[in-house]
């Protein structure tokens, strides 16, 4: 059911909209469930929507011409995506499709396109989205050459855990070894230190977060600059994600800080 209003409105981004572009916007939008591995495009193919999440996660995969894949980011409920759209762009060059399961709306790419547009608003919504994403894979790829794992793992799930409702996120050790772009063992292995050290409980196709802050710490400087990012360029992140950053307690001091500073060997 479409949004009657913008205190209803669970997309951060739409919600942020004057009421004269929301009203506009909110007759071209029909409402969408998402299922895990729902693919809301193809890499190197036409986009026919564009898709405001509610609830749920979805992935940014880059595949190469050889059919190797890594997941370059994530969204959720504080952006959109395809993000070429939002530069007037038709084709995207990633695959997307929905990590964890939900829901959302979406519009035509013609439609985006217009709302553009019209609405000066709307274009400067999406626009700082694009570049807190922009963000996002940078640290990704930094990440990807600079830690081990673990780290990476750790890093991989507080933004899972920033975009879903509750301590629990439904992935199988399969999955996340594409999203990470590394084999099945070493997940396990990596999940393994994660529970060691009583961040997690990880058990058949479900993860639970237990100390969110502790895992922040060994995550180190992996994890943060981008969604300070978004809450310099959008607004706050407690409206979209969970926590701030940085705000870590005196009781997660114990995590040997030179752990989340260890190189990526693997």
């Amino acid at each position: 059911m479409l949004a009657s209003d913008q205190s209803t409105m669970q997309n951060r981004l739409l919600a942020r909209l004057p009421d004269g572009e929301f009203d506009s916007i909110l007759g071209r939008l029909e409402t969408v469930d998402l299922r895990q591995g729902y693919v809301i495009v193809k890499a190197d193919r036409p986009i026919d929507y564009v898709y405001f999440l509610c609830s749920g996660i979805g992935s940014v995969i880059t595949v190469s011409s050889g059919g190797h894949q890594a997941e370059a980011g994530m969204f959720g409920r504080e952006g959109f995506s395809p993000t070429s759209a939002g530069v007037g762009g038709t084709v995207s060059i990633h695959e997307v499709l929905m990590q964890v399961a939900g829901w959302g709306y979406r519009m035509t790419l013609e439609a985006t396109i217009d709302a553009i547009a019209r609405h000066p608003h709307f274009a400067n919504l999406l626009a700082r989205f694009i570049q807190s994403f922009a963000s996002q894979i940078s640290y990704t790829a930094l990440s990807n050459v600079n830690y081990q794992i673990d780290i990476r793992l750790a890093r991989w799930l507080l933004m899972s855990h920033d975009r879903v409702d509750g301590d629990e996120i439904a992935l199988t050790h399969d999955f996340i070894s594409l999203m990470l772009g590394v084999r099945r063992p070493s997940v396990t292995t990596a999940l393994h230190v994660l529970e060691g050290e009583k961040f997690i409980r990880s058990e058949r196709g479900l993860i639970t977060i237990r100390d969110r802050r502790g895992m922040e710490e060994f995550a180190g400087d992996s994890y943060g600059k981008p969604e300070e990012e978004y809450r310099r360029l959008i607004g706050e992140l407690r409206a979209a994600f969970r926590t701030p950053v940085g705000t870590l307690s005196a009781a997660s001091g114990q995590h040997c800080t030179t752990l989340a500073r260890r190189r990526r060997t693997c």
